[in-house]
């Protein structure tokens, strides 16, 4: 009996697992996953506190490892799912490396560039994604929420005591 092919919310699963990581880092909770064929071939979530790097994002790192894994850098049989809405960074990395598809969880108003800022896959580059958005969006919103608001309430902890 052969095994039921893996879903969008599957991937997505994996994803927040990494953005999870991430904020247990102290990190902005994004998480990616790179997928060929119904298996995952990279994950990274994003590092740019730790490795006190602006490239650090968690989409360049799993397309970077994905790019190592398989062995070049055109990724055009493969999906990206990440929890957040790729910045404008990332979604030239995503054009760059031919990125097949690209899932994400939650939408970002402030440097989102699938759909919320601008939507840079509609521009005329040599490479379109195909792009769908909302996967587990919730659960993906909810983690953004939750760090912001507990940094938000530490610093208003440290002003208390100042």
């Amino acid at each position: 009996m052969s095994e039921a092919p893996k879903s969008d919310a599957y991937f997505m699963a994996i994803a927040i697992e990494e953005a999870k990581a991430a904020a247990e880092l102290g990190e902005v909770p994004v998480g990616a996953v790179v997928v060929k064929d119904g298996e995952v071939v990279a994950r990274a979530h994003n590092l740019r506190e730790t490795g006190k790097s602006a490239l650090a994002h968690a989409e360049l790192l799993a397309i970077g490892k994905a790019c190592e894994a398989l062995g070049g850098w055109r990724l055009w049989q493969c999906d990206l799912y990440v929890t957040l809405e790729p910045c404008p960074m990332c979604s030239g990395a995503i054009i760059n490396s031919r990125i097949k598809r690209v899932v994400y969880g939650a939408r970002d108003a402030k440097a989102g560039c699938c759909d919320s800022v601008i939507s840079m896959f509609d521009l005329p580059f040599n490479h379109r994604p195909e792009i769908i958005e909302g996967v587990c969006a919730e659960e993906c919103a909810g983690l953004l929420r939750d760090f912001f608001r507990s940094l938000r309430e530490k610093k208003a902890q440290k002003t208390e005591k100042k």
